[in-house]
């Protein structure tokens, strides 16, 4: 059994939203994710609410700890300046103070 997202459906991740081809908890991770990303303070209680009806408490507890490991882990290689494969554009995070 394969797991995870095939490379074609990761190029589409963006569209997550609006792709038939994800799953509801991979469109809620997706969800999650963006938002812990971009405004953590603003996961309401209705998301935790639908993300607790497709995932168990465990599974809420792994996905945010790998959240917050992944934003930190991403962060920490900008303050090093280690090269990225790629550049996210779609980021509404706010930009840095000139």
């Amino acid at each position: 059994m394969q797991q995870g997202l095939t490379d074609e459906l990761y190029q589409h991740v963006h569209e997550f939203r609006d792709n038939p081809e994800f799953t509801v908890r991979e469109k809620l991770a997706a969800e999650f994710a963006e938002q812990f990303a971009i405004d953590h303070r603003g996961i309401s209680d209705e998301m935790w609410a639908r993300m607790s009806e497709h995932y168990t408490d465990v599974e809420l507890l792994e996905l945010t700890v790998t959240c917050g490991f992944c934003l930190g882990i991403g962060r920490a290689f900008q303050v090093l300046d280690i090269a990225r494969d790629f550049d996210v554009l779609w980021s509404r995070e706010p930009s840095p103070p000139s």
